[in-house]
C-alpha cells in the first residue's frame, strides 16, 4: 500500500503560481511513477502530468505544457507540481497518484490522495 496526501492548493489569481506537494507513505514509493490529476465541476478526471521513478521521464498534458512542472525528491518521498501562469480553467480538485506501470493519461492508477483544491480567480 502507498499513502498520499497533497498540500499546497488554495486561492490565487490568474497569472499566478502554486506549488503542489505528495507527501508519500507506505511501500517504496522510489519504485512508483507518480502523477498528478485534476477533477473540475462537472468534468471527468484529466491526466496533467506523470513522473517516473527515477524522474528521468516525464509526461505533461498539453494543456499545461509551458507552465507547469512535475517533480519528485525520492529522499523525501514526496513529488510537486509546480504551476506556473495560472488560468481560470486551471480550477479543479488535484490529485496525486502513483503507480507501479500506469495506464498514464487515464484515471486507472492504483493510489490516490484526496485531493487538494486549487481555484484560480480571473
Amino acid at each position: 500500500q502507498v499513502q498520499l496526501e497533497e498540500s499546497g492548493g488554495g486561492l490565487v489569481q490568474a497569472g499566478g503560481s502554486l506549488r503542489l506537494s505528495c507527501a508519500a507513505s507506505g511501500r517504496t514509493f522510489s519504485s512508483y511513477w507518480m502523477g498528478w490529476f485534476r477533477q473540475a465541476p462537472g468534468k471527468e478526471r484529466e491526466f496533467v502530468a506523470a513522473i517516473s521513478w527515477s524522474g528521468g521521464n516525464i509526461l505533461l498534458a498539453d494543456s499545461v505544457k509551458g507552465r507547469f512542472t512535475i517533480s519528485r525528491d525520492n529522499a523525501k518521498n514526496t513529488g510537486y507540481l509546480q504551476m506556473n501562469t495560472l488560468k481560470a480553467d486551471d480550477t479543479a480538485v488535484y490529485y496525486c497518484v502513483a503507480d507501479l506501470n500506469p495506464q498514464f493519461r487515464t484515471p486507472k492508477w492504483d493510489y490516490w490522495g484526496q485531493g487538494t483544491q486549487v481555484t484560480v480567480s480571473s
